[in-house]
């Protein structure tokens, strides 16, 4: 059994920092999960432009409001707590943060830990990883 909490993550390489967010990551590749699982709280007032083409992912909101603007269609979606979105076409889209908004994410293939977006919005497949 695998117990953590947020605080375990504090200034560990656990959490990611990023210039529009935070991502405390819980449960990593080498977890052995199959997955990994993320608290990621989206900084007020940014827009974050991601495309995760090596990588499936599952967000619920838990707070805050936001909206989610799919760049294939041009549809806006608003994000509030008890919202959850999939990502289970490798949607290009752009994340705006009204207010912070703090997501819990999970990601198959698993993420690695130190994985930040590249200049496409994605995360790289790292060594022994299979896109999905």
């Amino acid at each position: 059994m695998i117990i953590r909490s947020l605080k375990d993550m504090a200034g560990t390489g656990r959490e990611v920092h990023a210039p529009t967010f935070v991502s405390r990551r819980m449960l990593l590749g080498k977890d052995g999960m199959g997955f990994s699982f993320h608290d990621t709280i989206l900084y007020e007032g940014t827009e974050t432009n991601i495309w995760y083409k090596n990588h499936l992912e599952g967000v619920y909101c838990v707070e805050g409001e936001g909206e989610v603007e799919s760049l294939d269609d041009g549809k806006v979606y608003k994000i509030g707590p008890g919202t959850m979105y999939a990502l289970d076409r490798h949607d290009r889209h752009i994340l705006r943060a009204i207010t912070d908004l703090r997501m819990v994410c999970v990601f198959t293939p698993p993420l690695t830990g130190g994985e930040v977006h590249d200049e496409d919005g994605s995360y790289p497949l790292l060594e022994g990883e299979q896109a999905t």
